[in-house]
C-alpha cells in the first residue's frame, strides 16, 4: 500500500509540474505527460518501477474516453458531416492502412503488417484539436475538415479493436498459445462466437436503452452525488468486464453504451462525473508511455527509428494531400490539413499494447514503432511552427505578386485598417454618420466578398509605408485600427508614429493583455473587442433579473467608467511585479463592488425613473 501511494504521488507530481510547463511552451498537455514520463522513467530519474502494471490499470482511461466519445455523438451532427467524415476520413484511414501495411508486408507476416497499418493510420486527436483551439482554427474550412478526419479515426478505433483479436486468434493458433484474459471465444465453434458476440452487444443496447434510465432515475432521487458517480463508474466497469469475458474489446462495449445513452436525460451528468477520472487515468497512461520509451533502443537503432518516423510522416502526408485534392479542398488549406494529421496518434500506444497482449505483434516489432510514433508526436508542434513560418513567407510572396489597389483618398479624413467582423460594423456606423473612411483590408478573399455587398474596400497590407502613404496618412486626421493580430497592430502604430506623428490613432484590443501592449505604445483611445458586448449583455441580464431598466443602465455606466479608469493605473503597475499588479487589481474590484452596492442602496428620485414609466393615457 505504501509503495502504491509513493508511485501515485510521483505520477501526480510529475503531471502537475510538466503539463503546465509544456502548455506554457505551446507543446500541449499530451506532450507534457510524455515528457514527465521520460523524466521519471527508467531512462530518466528511475522513480517508477513496474511500468507494465501501471499501464494495464491506466488503459482504463482510454476505455472511459471512448465512452465519452460515444456520449457526445449526436446523430444529427453525424448526418450533417457525413460526407467529410465518411469520405475524407474513410479515404485517409483506408489508404494509409493499405500503403503502410503494404510496406510492412515486406518485413512482417500479413497479420502483423495489417495490425501495423491500421494502428499507424491514426493521428493524434489530443494534440491536433488542442492546437486548432489555441489558434482559433476550429471553425475554419480546414479546421472542420481536420475535425471530420479525426472523428472518423476515433470511430475507427472501435472496429480496429474488434479486428485485432481476430488477428490475434490467427496468430495464437499458429503459435499454439493463448493469452485471453477471462474467456477465449476462439476456442468455440464459429457460430457460437457470433452468437455470443451478438448477445453481448444486444445486452449493452438493452441495458443502455431500457434498464439504465430507471436505475439512474432511482439513484438521482436519493440526491446523493457520490452514489451517482459510483453508479456511472460501475456501468463503465461492468460493461468492460462483460466485453473482456467474451473476448471483445472493453472500449468497443463502452463506446456502444455511450452512443445508446447519448439521448438520455442523464448524459450530461454522466459526462461530468466520468470526465475527471478519464482525464486523470489518461494522463497517467501517457506518463507511462513516456516512461516506457526505450532510449537504449533508440540510441542503438537510431537510423531505423529515424527512418520509421520520417516514413510515417511522409507517407501519411502524401495520402492526406491526395485526399484533400480529391475532395476539392482549397489549395491554401491542403498543406495545413496534411501537416496537422501526418503524425502518429495516442491510440497507437493503446493498440500496440493491445496487440502485444493478444500476441499479434512481438515486443521487438512494437518498441521501435512506439518510439517512432512518440517522436512524430513530439515533432508535431515544431511542424506547425515550420508550416506557419513557411506559409507566412509564401503568403507574403503571393501578396507581393498581387499589386495593391490604387486608392483614391481625396477628402478622406479617416483611415480604417481592417474590415473584419469588428471593422465591418464600425465602417457601416461611420458611413451612416456621414464619415466615409478609406477602408483597407489584407485578406483578398474578404475584400472580394465585401465588394459584392457594395463596400468600397481596398486590398493591401497597411503595415507597408507606401500603402499607408497612398491611403492619405499625411492628410488624414484619424487612423482606426481593427486588426486582430497584435503584432501587425504594433507594427502599424510604430510606422504611423514615426512617419505621421500628427495622425491620431484609435485601436481595438483583442483582450486586456493586448490592451496593455497598446498602452505601452502610447495609444490612449483603446476599446477591448468584447468589452462593450459583455456590458450590454450584463445590462440585459440585470433587467431580466428584475432590476429597474434605468438602474441597470446606471450600473453598466459606472462599471465601464471605473474599469476604463483602472486600465492606465494597472498598466503602470504591470511593469513592476506581478504581486503588486494582482493586489491593485483586487483592490479596484473591491472598490467597484462597494461603489455599485452604494448606488443600488440610494433612493432614486422619481424623475430618474420617469423615463421608464408607461403613459397612463395609452
Amino acid at each position: 500500500m505504501e509503495n502504491f501511494l509513493v508511485q501515485l504521488f510521483i505520477f501526480l507530481a510529475a503531471a502537475s509540474i510538466a503539463v503546465p510547463i509544456a502548455k506554457k511552451l505551446g507543446l500541449g498537455s499530451v506532450l507534457g505527460y510524455l515528457i514527465a514520463g521520460i523524466i521519471i522513467g527508467p531512462f530518466g530519474l528511475s522513480l517508477i518501477a513496474d511500468i507494465e502494471e501501471v499501464m494495464h490499470f491506466t488503459e482504463f482511461g482510454v476505455v472511459m474516453m471512448l465512452f465519452l466519445v460515444g456520449l457526445e455523438l449526436k446523430p444529427s451532427l453525424l448526418w450533417q458531416m457525413r460526407t467529410p467524415i465518411l469520405g475524407m476520413g474513410g479515404m485517409q484511414v483506408v489508404l494509409s492502412s493499405i500503403i503502410i501495411s503494404g510496406i510492412a508486408l515486406i518485413f512482417l507476416p500479413w497479420q502483423q503488417a495489417v495490425a501495423v497499418g491500421l494502428t499507424l493510420s491514426l493521428s493524434s486527436t489530443a494534440i491536433v484539436l488542442q492546437t486548432l483551439r489555441e489558434k482559433g482554427l476550429m471553425n475554419t474550412s480546414s479546421g472542420r475538415s481536420i475535425f471530420s478526419v479525426l472523428l472518423f479515426q476515433d470511430l475507427a478505433v472501435i472496429p480496429i479493436l474488434a479486428v485485432l483479436p481476430f488477428l490475434a486468434t490467427i496468430t495464437m493458433h499458429e503459435d499454439g498459445h493463448s493469452e485471453a484474459a477471462l474467456f477465449n471465444i476462439s476456442a468455440l465453434p464459429e457460430y457460437m462466437q457470433i452468437i455470443i458476440t451478438l448477445l453481448a452487444i444486444l445486452s449493452i443496447f438493452f441495458l443502455g436503452k431500457y434498464a439504465s434510465r430507471p436505475i439512474f432515475r432511482t439513484i438521482a432521487a436519493t440526491r446523493v452525488r457520490e452514489i451517482f458517480v459510483a453508479a456511472a463508474l460501475a456501468l463503465v466497469v461492468g460493461i468492460s468486464i462483460l466485453m473482456t469475458a467474451v473476448g471483445l474489446s472493453p472500449a468497443l462495449g463502452t463506446f456502444l453504451a455511450g452512443v445508446v445513452l447519448a439521448g438520455s436525460e442523464y448524459r450530461h451528468e454522466l459526462e461530468s462525473d466520468i470526465e475527471p477520472f478519464k482525464g486523470l487515468l489518461l494522463g497517467i497512461f501517457f506518463i507511462s508511455i513516456g516512461a516506457s520509451l526505450n532510449f537504449i533502443l533508440i540510441r542503438e537503432e537510431i537510423i531505423l527509428i529515424a527512418g520509421l518516423t520520417a516514413a510515417l510522416i511522409l507517407f501519411k502526408w502524401l495520402v492526406l494531400v491526395g485526399t484533400s485534392i480529391i475532395f476539392g479542398m482549397e489549395k491554401k488549406d491542403r498543406s495545413f490539413f496534411a501537416v496537422a494529421l501526418a503524425q502518429g496518434g495516442e491510440f497507437a500506444f493503446v493498440l500496440f499494447q493491445f496487440s502485444r497482449i493478444n500476441g499479434v505483434l512481438p515486443n521487438q516489432t512494437i518498441e521501435p514503432l512506439i518510439a517512432a510514433v512518440a517522436i512524430s508526436m513530439f515533432l508535431t508542434p515544431f511542424l506547425f511552427l515550420a508550416y506557419e513560418k513557411f506559409s507566412s513567407s509564401a503568403q507574403g510572396d503571393e501578396e507581393d505578386r498581387r499589386d495593391s489597389d490604387t486608392i483614391d483618398h481625396t477628402g478622406h479624413k479617416v483611415i480604417l485598417a481592417g474590415f473584419g467582423r469588428l471593422g465591418t460594423d464600425l465602417g457601416r456606423f461611420l458611413i451612416s454618420a456621414g464619415v466615409k473612411p478609406v477602408i483597407i483590408d489584407h485578406d483578398a478573399d474578404n475584400v472580394d466578398v465585401l465588394r459584392k455587398f457594395g463596400f468600397e474596400v481596398y486590398y493591401g497590407d497597411i503595415t507597408r509605408l507606401d500603402l499607408l502613404e497612398a491611403a492619405g496618412a499625411a492628410e488624414a486626421e484619424l487612423l482606426i485600427i481593427t486588426i486582430g493580430d497584435i503584432d501587425k497592430s504594433r507594427k502599424l502604430i510604430e510606422l504611423a508614429g514615426k512617419h505621421y506623428p500628427n495622425l491620431k490613432i484609435a485601436a481595438n484590443a483583442y483582450d486586456r493583455s493586448s490592451g496593455h501592449e497598446l498602452m505601452d505604445l502610447g495609444i490612449t483611445h483603446i476599446k477591448r473587442e468584447t468589452f462593450g458586448s459583455a456590458l450590454a449583455l450584463g445590462q440585459d441580464s440585470l433587467k431580466l433579473l428584475g432590476f429597474d431598466p434605468y438602474e441597470a443602465y446606471k450600473l453598466m455606466r459606472i462599471f465601464r467608467k471605473k474599469d476604463e479608469e483602472m486600465m492606465p493605473e494597472l498598466n503602470k503597475m504591470r511593469h513592476k511585479d506581478e504581486d503588486s499588479y494582482i493586489s491593485m487589481y483586487q483592490k479596484h474590484n473591491e472598490y467597484l463592488e462597494k461603489l455599485m452596492a452604494l448606488d443600488m442602496n440610494l433612493d432614486l428620485e422619481e424623475i430618474d425613473k420617469a423615463w421608464t414609466a408607461q403613459n397612463p393615457e395609452k
